[in-house]
């Protein structure tokens, strides 16, 4: 089981602990727990030597339209990076440094990745946390009368809100489409998604090793989180880690104890606690 005090762990946790987080960095420092000898300034020279080029391609004049233009031709027209349909649920899809070497990712991924290029580009975009598909947003402004919505996963393609609420409808039949699906999210909610992506991939696959660090790093975003409490006390059970165990699952029943498992959480709990007098 991994160790709390790894090194990838504290860098992080140091990184999501600033008042701005840097995103990349960040992203970087999550893949580091499964690549430990990752060099991650090498990736961040990456990006920003993909943002040198973009700036080559462009006018004298900077227009949010032309660096749009300008990207869209570097990282998809001659970099190639693209969504990875073949295999979307691939671990290595949500690590942004195999994104950068294979040019192939998800879409908060390949998100995390234009916005950083942009930003190097002299444009500042957000990311929108779209359900079931992640987009990049330039707000309106500058001669721009509307936002203006990115999807990396499909080549850079430029969307209109309305447009975005049409793919909404077309996917997700008689959902009701919330205004708020195209507001802007910051880097924790940025870095959250990309981590439940893992968690989701590493819980289907049984991999509890690797879904208890992700979960690890999700309660470093958000402390309060309970349920993920719950999840990362239950991963710790199954693995030997009785003590973590119990003071997750006890800080679950106390912050929800009226919840619907909570009666099986507490059942657990017992057992745990019961093991844990026998070993001593």
């Amino acid at each position: 089981m991994e160790s709390a005090e790894s090194p990838a762990r504290g860098h992080f946790a140091s990184l999501v602990a600033r008042p701005e987080i840097p995103l990349a960095e960040a992203a970087l420092a999550v893949a580091a727990e499964e690549y430990p000898r990752l060099d991650v300034a090498r990736y961040v020279r990456a990006l920003d030597a993909l943002g040198v080029r973009v700036a080559t391609r462009l006018p004298g004049v900077r227009s949010p339209l032309a660096i749009l233009a300008a990207m869209k031709k570097v990282l998809f027209d001659e970099e190639g990076f693209r969504g990875n349909e073949a295999d979307y649920y691939d671990p290595r899809n949500s690590f942004l440094n195999e994104v950068l070497d294979r040019k192939l990712g998800i879409p908060i991924t390949l998100s995390i990745l234009y916005i950083e290029v942009a930003a190097r580009s002299g444009l500042a975009l957000q990311g929108v946390g779209f359900p079931g598909h992640f987009l990049v947003k330039l707000p309106a402004g500058g001669g721009l009368p509307g936002d203006l919505f990115i999807d990396p996963f499909n080549g850079g393609d430029v969307l209109g809100a309305d447009e975005c609420t049409a793919r909404f409808r077309a996917a997700l039949h008689g959902r009701e489409f919330d205004p708020k699906f195209l507001e802007a999210v910051a880097p924790p909610q940025i870095l959250a998604r990309m981590l439940h992506n893992l968690k989701k991939i590493y819980v289907e696959k049984g991999d509890d090793v690797r879904a208890l660090w992700v979960i690890d790093r999700l309660l470093l975003l958000s402390p309060g989180n309970l349920e993920e409490r719950r999840d990362r006390g239950l991963l710790s059970a199954r693995l030997g880690g009785l003590k973590a165990a119990a003071q997750d699952l006890q800080a679950y029943l106390d912050g929800s104890g009226q919840a619907p498992d909570a009666g099986e959480v507490r059942s657990l709990l017992d057992d745990i606690k019961g093991r844990a007098s026998f070993l001593n």
